[in-house]
């Protein structure tokens, strides 16, 4: 059994982040979105990972994720040179998946469960392909299916204006090797895309066993700003259990609830009310930082009010009197705020980006 993680594509909907970086690298709770596919698929006893990567971004990937040899796998990086579709990240891979069954899994999407109970079900039952459904509000905005009582797949249609269902396709899959035959026999959609899910419909259409089971726990693709927050807070709700100070506090500080703190961090005169992750080597001076935040490595913030937001790395926020809130800030961002400003403020931004507010 192998694995294949798409990290290409060019992030269009966690612009300007994504200008500079890959979104899979996006950290949610300090960690890139991606490893954490990367763990659950190991954890689900799968070792030969094969990692979709692209021009712009794929030596990113490769240098901060490396061989694998972190997460006890063996990782092989392929090349897309266009984002051209889902399945054609699989016509990509042909020659690393080979005959094997694997798991296809989008680099940008973080579930709650084990792998390992849908790996079993799918090689109990002998399937030609699993899905993993999950009810949405929005099936308009998704990939549908439409199932029987006994879990068989009857079709499936791609953001559809009438969907069929409310059951959203989840960005992972199991299949075996007549996938291949299946994509070899599709043709581009409106969109110039190989659509993963017209190469499953074929399947479907050849009789082929194509099953689907129903996420239970939470699913979010991180796509979107307001989808990467909300990850960043289930996943300090379920990782962030208990208080860590490996840095300096001093007495005028407090450190209240889950928060961990890295190694090399100083706190001068503040405030952290968790659950909240801070990382190495931070400086924070008259700051209140507030639940659901997460703060990067080399992070300096002065005179900062904020709760549920991400600061990423090496990012410099100085001087605000008004509380930051629902925001993501980039790497190497420095935010200067001059006094007397408005209520409240809100913001993306990118790396590498400066914003004086005079």
């Amino acid at each position: 059994m192998k694995a294949l993680i798409l990290s290409g594509g060019k992030g269009t909907r966690l612009r300007p982040l994504t200008y500079t970086g890959a979104k899979q690298l996006v950290p949610v709770a300090n960690k890139p979105i991606l490893w954490y596919g990367i763990e659950g698929i190991v954890a689900a006893g799968i070792t030969d990972i094969g990692i979709i990567i692209s021009p712009e971004t794929g030596e990113e990937v490769k240098a901060k994720t490396g061989d694998g040899e972190q997460f006890g796998a063996k990782i092989t990086y392929i090349l897309q040179e266009q984002p051209a579709g889902l399945a054609h990240a699989v016509k990509v891979a042909q020659e690393f998946l080979a005959d094997s069954p694997f798991i296809m899994y989008l680099g940008d999407n973080l579930i709650e469960g084990n792998l390992s109970l849908f790996l079993d079900r799918f090689k109990n039952q002998q399937t030609d392909a699993l899905i993993l459904l999950r009810e949405v509000a929005n099936p308009t905005a998704f990939g549908v299916a439409e199932v029987d009582v006994n879990g068989r797949v009857l079709r499936l249609v791609e953001k559809p204006k009438v969907p069929p269902s409310n059951l959203a396709l989840v960005g992972i899959y199991f299949f075996n090797s007549v996938i291949h035959d299946a994509i070899a026999n599709i043709q581009p959609s409106t969109r110039g895309e190989l659509e993963i899910t017209d190469a499953i419909q074929c399947l479907i259409n050849q009789q082929k066993k194509v099953e689907a089971c129903q996420l239970e726990g939470w699913w979010l693709d991180t796509g979107k700003k307001d989808d990467l927050l909300e990850a960043n807070r289930i996943i300090l709700d379920t990782t962030c259990l208990t208080q860590s100070v490996l840095g300096e506090v001093d007495q005028k500080s407090q450190v209240i609830g889950r928060v961990q703190i890295g190694a090399g961090t100083k706190l001068v005169n503040c405030t952290i009310r968790g659950p909240v992750i801070i990382g190495n080597d931070c400086y924070l001076e008259n700051c209140f930082v507030g639940p659901y935040s997460s703060i990067g490595n080399n992070v300096q913030l002065i005179d900062v009010e904020m709760d549920h937001s991400v600061i990423l790395q090496s990012a410099k926020v100085v001087g605000i009197h008004q509380r930051i809130v629902d925001s993501v800030i980039g790497q190497r961002a420095q935010l200067i705020v001059a006094p007397q400003r408005p209520k409240a403020l809100r913001f993306m931004i990118g790396d590498d980006s400066q914003i004086e507010l005079t």
